[in-house]
């Protein structure tokens, strides 16, 4: 009966939504449910008097209960499949509505939709399935390919081959209206008529851009980058108005600022970057504490509210750092020039000075505005020299800094410690770096070492982002949170029944799940074949981190307040911070000061999580396309992988450089295999050999698809497979014949439309040119 407490409520919602004409008594819910006796009678009504005061459900005249005609349909997000059919996400806390390829009103991905519950979920087998009712807003208003001209137009001046890959089964006709690109040019297109009744298969838009030419270096990349809609180039006004500031720091701008010229503040960055916004001092204080001082650019005194530059900034989010360019939130006359910490000239700063003990814990901040100068551009590879390597040469050119990175190094380890011991959770997150020639062609994936200076700035960030959300939290003030929510209950069900393949048992409940329970789990697989698929699949239970004006906390992290202070030049919430400390300094904290932002940071909270995501999806799509165009040079190659994911239709591999491809069943002709669900595993009917997760294996390349960012391998040596007893036993078939047909039915089906599955799954985040800063 507990466990039934605990989802009554959305269980009666399901039987009134499925049934949204019709009365329902409490005496008949509860035989719909099966809930029997006084004390359930009781709780029903308990439950439908708190559904009716949140105006989910209505009382008829004759005391029944009836679903609110205003709360009949849902909003969520559609997300299409290949196959026609689709899902749509409405609830953080529900499962998906499947809808059916006749129900999706042929909405597109991504798209905004109204839907309805045409049948409610199953337990935790089967979610809901519904209907679309109306499409509310496209996500697709443009899109982009290269424009050819053919017999089969239809009438139409010319098509383009989308290159998204999320709508690339539609043909798109460009109408005689608009400019008149010729065939080979990449040009952006208006959408003007849509998937119908009338057209399923097809778009029509108006050609409005020419981008480039199918042969321009990058220009592969330059679609996906106008794909996202994700804004290339800066305005002119937005130039000018960079133009037009100072290129240093005038006299008047340092009043009411500490001067910190004097103390030895350095920069710590990869040796790309050309924007610093975060220098960092250490020393020992006499007590036997740590002085830790972080001090971040000041971007928000450049970059004024309601400017045509803030305005711009906003609308990008963030910067993005794809393979071969950056894409910067800021012009770069800011980002490069005055906003950049460079060595040696004076720079306006937003300070966070933090006397911190030995067990890692804050005992005294202060945040500030403040000017200083960088007494050094350090890289991570000169640091690392100094504190891992000991090399002589490099010690010997920073002699002076060599004291106070020791101590860095020491602050670090107690930071990391302390980080540790309460809980947070840290993923085995291999980054790949991907070379490219100067055409912009893949040559080469490495892996990216994080050494220890690496992880010292990042402890170094973490500890200011903690420190100013617990400051402005205790303030009782509007303020902007990174958080990132405890996980669903089901999830975290789900990830320990995925553990018991590996014959790992994790104590602890679902329902009050604690950061400490899943740090012990990468603990238990730490080293082993299987730590990087356990760490992917972990990653996959949790929730999002998101922007909130809300302080909910950080799981991962394991840090009950948490925001994002460090990088100003590249993230606007950053910069949103920096403006909410100003205005609290200057103007106090009171009732008045306090109605100033109380109404407009969800909206900055919830536009920067969209652009975040947005600004992922490009650098995925972007990294995948690239190993897709390397792998291509290395068909008929063989690889050393990991099996990363088993499904019923074949198994993703990963080889050491992070490209992820599939072995399709269909190519498995060793054996007749079957998917054995408990064991997430394939398994051979007649040799028994069993492939898992985490196994290791020998592929070879034999198709690479670099539109559709695809990589298919065959298995090298399957005799060599181990062999396991875990195959169910049944009674045999009578018709043999007709099995292996079914088979090789199902094995076509599967192969026609495994590109548009499951392949990137891992979902990494690349932050390759962000200088290693926590994108926490």
């Amino acid at each position: 009966m507990q466990e039934q407490d605990k989802n009554l409520k959305k269980e009666i919602e399901d039987v009134l939504r499925t049934n949204p004409d019709a009365a329902f008594t409490v005496e008949k819910i509860a035989d719909v449910l099966k809930y029997h006796g006084s004390a359930a009678f009781k709780l029903i009504v308990q439950e439908l008097v708190s559904l009716e005061r949140d105006e989910m459900v209505v009382v008829t005249d004759n005391g029944s209960f009836q679903l609110n005609p205003e709360k009949r349909k849902l909003t969520g997000i559609f997300h299409a499949n290949d196959k026609g059919f689709g899902f749509v996400a409405y609830d953080e806390n529900q499962p998906d509505a499947y809808i059916a390829p006749d129900n999706t009103m042929y909405a597109l991905n991504g798209d905004e939709v109204e839907f309805e519950i045409t049948r409610p979920a199953a337990g935790s087998d089967r979610g809901p399935e519904g209907k679309v009712v109306a499409i509310t807003e496209r996500k697709y208003q443009t899109v982009v390919g290269p424009f050819n001209q053919g017999e089969d137009d239809h009438g139409f001046y010319g098509h383009l081959k989308l290159t998204d890959k999320k709508i690339s089964k539609y043909q798109f006709y460009i109408s005689d209206i608009g400019i008149k690109p010729t065939a080979g040019e990449v040009v952006t297109a208006q959408i003007t008529e849509y998937p119908n009744a009338e057209h399923p298969d097809y778009m029509v838009g108006i050609a409005e851009q020419v981008i480039g030419s199918v042969d321009d270096p990058g220009i592969d990349i330059l679609q996906i980058v106008y794909a996202h809609d994700i804004p290339a180039e800066f305005p002119t006004d937005v130039l000018e108005a960079a133009d037009a500031i100072p290129d240093h720091v005038l006299d008047e701008e340092l009043e009411g600022r500490e001067d910190i010229t004097d103390q030895t503040l350095v920069t710590i960055d990869g040796e790309s970057s050309k924007d610093l916004d975060d220098a960092v001092t250490v020393w020992k204080l006499p007590n036997g504490n740590y002085h830790l001082g972080v001090h971040i650019a000041d971007v928000s005194h450049y970059v004024t509210p309601g400017s045509v530059i803030d305005k711009e900034a906003y609308q990008r989010g963030t910067s993005v750092y794809l393979t071969d360019r950056v894409i910067p939130m800021l012009p770069r006359r800011l980002s490069n020039g005055i906003c950049s910490l460079n060595e040696g000239v004076l720079r306006l700063c937003m300070s966070c000075d933090m006397e911190i003990d030995p067990e890692g814990n804050v005992i005294k901040h202060r945040i500030h505005p403040s000017y200083m100068k960088s007494k050094a551009r350090m890289t991570y590879t000169a640091v690392n020299q100094i504190i891992e390597a000991h090399d002589e040469n490099t010690m010997n050119r920073y002699k002076d800094l060599v004291p106070m990175f020791e101590d860095m190094a020491d602050l670090h380890r107690i930071l990391y410690k302390n980080r540790k011991n309460h809980g947070a959770i840290d993923f085995d997150d291999r980054e790949a770096e991907i070379i490219v020639d100067e055409k912009g062609h893949a040559v080469d994936i490495k892996l990216r070492v994080r050494g220890l200076a690496e992880r010292m700035i990042e402890s170094f960030m973490l500890a200011a982002n903690e420190t100013v959300a617990q400051h402005y939290f205790e303030a009782n003030v509007p303020f902007l949170y990174r958080v990132h929510e405890t996980p669903d209950a089901d999830r975290i069900k789900n990830f320990y029944e995925f553990l018991t393949a590996f014959g790992i048992n994790v104590k602890g409940d679902p329902e009050h799940i604690k950061p400490k329970t899943l740090q012990n789990v990468l603990k238990k697989v730490a080293g082993q074949p299987e730590e990087a698929m356990v760490s992917v699949m972990l990653l996959r239970s949790l929730k999002q981190a998101k922007y909130s004006d809300q302080s909910l906390g950080h799981f991962g992290l394991a840090a009950p307040f948490y925001t994002h202070f460090t990088s100003p030049i590249r993230r606007y919430p950053d910069t949103t911070v920096h403006r909410l400390i100003h205005y609290y300094e200057d103007n106090g904290i009171n009732a008045e000061t306090k109605k100033t932002y109380a109404g407009v940071l969800d909206e900055i909270a919830v536009h920067s999580s969209e652009t975040e995501r947005r600004a992922v999806d490009a650098e995925r799509d972007t990294d995948a396309m690239k190993k897709a165009e390397y792998m291509a040079d290395h068909v008929g190659e063989e690889f050393d992988a990991v099996i990363s994911s088993v499904l019923k239709f074949g198994m993703f591999v990963e080889l050491p450089n992070t490209v992820e491809g599939l072995v399709h069943i269909s190519r498995m002709n060793d054996d007749y295999y079957e998917y054995v669900e408990q064991f997430m595993a394939l398994v051979g009917r007649g040799t028994r050999r069993t492939y898992k997760m985490g196994q290791p294996i020998r592929v070879k390349v034999v198709n690479v698809d670099v539109e559709h960012s695809a990589v298919d391998f065959d298995i090298v040596n399957p005799e060599e497979t181990p062999v396991s007893d875990i195959l169910p036993k049944r009674k045999p078939r009578s018709n043999n014949g007709r099995r292996n047909n079914d088979h090789r039915r199902s094995n076509k089906d599967g192969q026609k439309n495994h590109h548009g599955g499951n392949r990137n799954g891992s979902q990494r985040r690349n932050n390759s040119q962000s200088g290693n800063k926590p994108r926490h």
